[in-house]
């Protein structure tokens, strides 16, 4: 039947796909292209030039009465095979599991060598292709062996050097109730000074730890993702805690809040402190006594003065309190043990990094405490503070020996 004169008659609308679909198809193009390029040999890449480089890196090394066992990993994009082992210049028949290694796979090589205690050894390991790794031992001392009280040992430490401090510097809140409020936000500038420290502590640190280790899972960038990963993450809580309370402080967030992000920012921080402890002790490059525990306590104690300065105005119980030193100086703990019984330097550069980014995080939330009545947040009572918790921390950190 034909339409009647006159009247428009309307186009019968395309059917649209939905979208998830529009989502799907570049997606499927991109795994067909890349199945492709594969099923037909890599066309115009041509042959290798040249030899495969081996890229090999000591991730751990144990000494054991009578032997040397190193944790090599392949950081490369070729097999390598290792060849040979030398200590000060001399061959030794090793023992490993596997000669050959893929990409990323480690292996344990055992050298059977009568090392003397307090001895620097160096070690060079050859690939098949006549590449050399080389690897130095400062000082040689028997790896401690993960028993009961080896990690009584280290949980002991980091208590020591985590919990006790930060619970020390805790006791100074009814101090802080008393004082006057533009002492108050001198003190709050002297947390930000403080932090501000032990956030490019934790850059350089964990700069140097990505160094020493693999290479292959992103070396010192990794520094970089664990501090861009911790910041967003807390920025994204503190968000959320903002729209449950539904009464956050014009100038930043409530005390208690506030608090509990600076626990945590120094719990990361004391986490890769942790790490670092064990690890010396494991490896015997950790001088254990009375002064460096009294140095590891004048430093810290600064921590627990951070986190209960934004509690001057608010009656926090002891069950907070406690959680929130438990937060800051357990981590220590916890680093402690495994730097001594697990250590990779890819995981110890990301928790440093972690470490920065919450402290950046806890920076940006305590800075408008400090503002003026004018709105300034560099005058003159806030720069001195700034500068006395830089100073002070850097004069307590010189009293550290690792």
């Amino acid at each position: 039947m034909k339409a009647a004169e006159g009247v428009a008659t309307r186009p019968v609308p395309a059917p649209r796909l939905p979208a998830w679909a529009l989502g799907a198809i570049p997606l499927a193009l991109i795994a067909a292209a890349i199945a492709a390029f594969a099923l037909l040999g890599g066309p115009g890449l041509g042959d290798r030039n040249g030899v495969p480089v081996g890229e090999l890196t000591v991730e751990r090394t144990e000494l054991q009465p009578g032997e040397i066992m190193l944790t090599i990993r392949n950081d490369g994009p070729d097999p390598v095979e290792i060849a040979q082992v030398s200590v000060n210049d001399a061959y030794i028949p090793f023992e490993t599991e596997s000669k050959s290694l893929g990409r990323l796979a480690a292996t344990e090589i055992t050298v059977p060598y009568q090392w003397i205690e307090g001895q620097a050894y160096e070690l060079f390991v050859l690939t098949g292709t006549g590449g050399v790794v080389a690897h130095t031992i400062d000082a040689a001392a028997e790896t401690p062996g993960a028993g009961s009280g080896f990690f009584g040992l280290m949980a002991l430490l980091g208590i020591y050097v985590g919990v006790i401090p930060v619970a020390l510097g805790m006791l100074w809140l009814p101090f802080v109730r008393r004082i006057d409020p533009r002492w108050l936000q001198a003190l709050l500038a002297f947390t930000i000074g403080l932090l501000a420290f032990l956030g490019l502590d934790a850059l350089i640190e964990g700069v140097e730890t990505a160094q020493a280790g693999s290479q292959a899972f992103g070396g010192p960038g990794l520094v970089f993702v664990g501090a861009l990963a911790a910041y967003l993450l807390l920025a994204g809580i503190d968000s959320w805690f903002r729209e449950r309370r539904g009464r956050a402080k014009a100038a930043g967030a409530s005390g208690a809040a506030l608090a509990m992000m600076i626990a945590i920012g120094i719990g990361l921080h004391n986490l890769g402190e942790g790490l670092a402890i064990g690890t010396s002790y494991a490896v015997g490059a950790l001088a254990l006594g009375t002064f460096l525990v009294v140095g590891f306590a004048i430093h810290n104690t600064t921590e627990g003065l951070a986190i209960v300065a934004p509690l001057a105005d608010e009656q926090p119980g002891l069950g907070r309190l406690a959680l929130l030193g438990l937060v800051a100086g357990a981590p220590a703990v916890i680093g402690a043990v495994i730097g001594a019984a697990a250590y990779n330097a890819s995981v110890a550069a990301f928790l440093f990094g972690a470490g920065v980014g919450a402290i950046a995080q806890v920076i940006v939330q305590i800075t408008p405490s400090i503002r003026d009545r004018e709105g300034r947040t560099l005058h003159s009572v806030a720069v001195a503070g700034l500068l006395a918790g830089i100073l002070f921390m850097y004069l307590t950190g010189l009293l550290i020996s690792v």
